[in-house]
């Protein structure tokens, strides 16, 4: 499918609902979701979300999304503006998590010495300091229904359950003076507890002719992730509708999004933002990769995105292995082993706790918790109603069947594009769009940088002063004393771009001389030493490679308040 095709505007939504947050982030102050009903306390934000498109070639886009939320499961409810009757699935988190490990932008500082450093020893005098070696990897935290007669206006146009949800989708007359209005007044009159904030918001979408489909937990979970959810729909462009989403979120954003096609994708109405490698703090990348983007993207208004990674889809990591299957059940002739081994390798995967407390009966007194958490400290037989055909068939269709189809939605198109972005509410006016261009290039997410300590006998290897020499070949100089040295003062886009279909992207903002000339007058601080006492000097070549990965997403630390240090 040529990228011509990608012309009509569609969605993908995410209109947030009741306890859509996600963990190791604050809370927001005030209630700003479409189900949030701040009587029952608890007001929550959302702080991030991750999104997978797929063009399927066929007139229709797949989009895999991810929730995570806090609060109370009954009063989750999560609300999307859909063109037509969606088909609807779910997938599982571990997708998210092995495409995003596999492809976050890494910054490999490796390390090399220009003489030799002192080291300070009880018996006084001068040593020769030894090459250290130290790598850094954080971690990366992922049936029938009845409803009410909704008279002439709201329409069912189509209601099930799928994984840990009921959803619904509706279709309302486009020509109605308050569309929004009269569907949140169905939704909540139904179960999905929504506020008529949502009226506001909504109501575009529906004049426009799009429909609703809302989605509510079938059991309560308290605080945590629940399932992607999958959505085939009509259309060649991918859209987030991103507006309806400033009523329930938190500053700054994360906003992560791979789209699935032909060739590399670009932002069609948003900016391009090509990151300065000398902003990076190469000491430790994972303290200010967030707040450089999202200060980039306020220095192109607002909304722009950072493209981190574009490669062939044969060469990202599997979200489904060979192992991960329920078909190895024959292997064991014993009932108990088989669920202990399956257990053991699988309890973490979505849908297994659910598939366990449904297929598994357990002794008295033992709850499946308490089985799940360790099953052989609980557990030493089965019920005697126990059928492993079915817990296998469950297993397979719940758990391992999803990532068999995540696996082969990923190659089923050749280039995979990893956007990434931070929103605050005020900057959700324009809902993303994203196409495709041919004539742009692939692109890495491994970066590298070298630096060199230039050692001297007066000073230790924590003293000295060393210059970091960029791919471009660029030079930023500091000391091991002060840390990376180019702070929040500096520009961060060193271009700010605006893609379109073909061709290479217009420049709109170049700031590259401005952050050059930063950086002659920071290296002034840092001026090279005269040489010292010290042994003999070394011929450089001996290194320590400091693998430093950038932790970029949106779990890992508290989001700031927009305003605050960004450096």
């Amino acid at each position: 499918m040529r990228h011509a095709s990608w012309k009509t505007a569609t969605l993908l939504s995410l209109v947030v609902g009741v306890g859509i947050g996600f963990v190791h982030v604050p809370r927001a102050e005030a209630c700003g979701g479409l189900a949030c009903n701040t009587s029952l306390g608890q007001p929550v934000a959302q702080t991030a979300e991750r999104i997978l498109f797929t063009h399927n070639g066929d007139g229709t886009v797949t989009s895999v999304v991810e929730i995570l939320y806090e609060g109370e499961g009954d009063r989750f409810a999560w609300v999307l503006p859909v063109p037509g009757r969606p088909e609807v699935g779910v997938s599982s988190s571990l997708v998210f998590d092995r495409l995003q490990a596999g492809t976050t932008p890494t910054y490999t500082l490796t390390t090399s010495t220009e003489g030799s450093c002192s080291v300070p020893s009880s018996g006084g005098g001068f040593g020769c300091a030894a090459s250290d070696t130290a790598t850094f990897s954080p971690a990366v935290d992922a049936g029938a229904i009845a409803f009410g007669d909704g008279g002439m206006d709201v329409s069912v146009v189509d209601a099930g359950r799928v994984g840990p949800y009921d959803y619904v989708t509706i279709s309302l007359d486009p020509s109605l003076p308050e569309p929004g209005m009269v569907a949140s007044e169905w939704l909540t009159d139904n179960g999905y507890n929504v506020t008529p904030l949502a009226s506001e918001r909504l109501g575009p979408y529906l004049a426009a002719g799009m429909n609703l489909i809302a989605f509510r937990l079938t059991k309560s979970t308290f605080s945590g992730s629940v399932r992607p959810i999958v959505l085939t729909y009509t259309g060649t462009r991918p859209m987030i509708p991103i507006r309806p989403t400033a009523m329930a979120a938190a500053d700054d954003m994360g906003v992560m999004v791979w789209v699935l096609g032909e060739h590399r994708a670009i932002p069609t109405n948003y900016r391009h933002l090509v990151i300065d490698e000398a902003r990076i703090n190469w000491l430790n990348p994972g303290l200010n990769y967030d707040a450089l983007i999202t200060q980039a993207a306020d220095e192109a208004g607002g909304q722009g995105f950072v493209t981190e990674d574009v490669r062939r889809t044969r060469d990202l990591p599997r979200v489904h292995e060979s192992f991960e299957t329920a078909s190895n059940h024959e292997d064991f002739e014993n009932d108990l082993d088989y669920v202990r081994y399956a257990v053991d390798r699988f309890a973490r995967y979505d849908g297994f706790g659910d598939v366990f407390a449904t297929y598994v009966p357990l002794p008295d007194g033992v709850t499946a918790a308490q089985a799940l958490s360790c099953f052989s400290c609980f557990v030493r037989e089965l019920g005697p109603d126990f059928v492993r055909e079915a817990f296998v068939d469950a297993l397979d269709r719940e758990v391992f069947a999803p990532l068999r189809d995540a696996q082969a939605l990923i190659l089923s198109q050749p280039v995979s594009t990893r956007f990434y972005t931070t929103l605050s509410p005020d900057e959700m006016t324009v809902d993303p769009e994203f196409d495709l261009n041919p004539d742009l290039p692939l692109l890495s997410n491994v970066h590298t940088a070298q630096r060199v300590v230039e050692c001297r006998g007066d000073v230790t290897f924590a003293e000295a002063r060393w210059r970091v020499e960029l791919s471009d070949g660029r030079v930023v100089r500091g000391d091991n004393v002060s840390g990376w040295p180019l702070g929040s003062d500096i520009p961060v886009a060193r271009v700010v771009e605006q893609a379109s279909v073909s061709g290479t992207p217009e420049v709109v903002l170049d700031q590259s001389a401005t952050i050059d000339a930063a950086i002659e007058t920071s290296n002034e601080d840092y001026p090279r030493r005269k040489s010292g006492r010290g042994c003999a000097a070394s011929d450089g070549r001996g290194s320590a490679g400091l693998a430093l990965l950038a932790v970029v997403g949106f779990a890992l630390r508290p989001r700031r308040r927009r305003g605050g240090s960004r450096s």
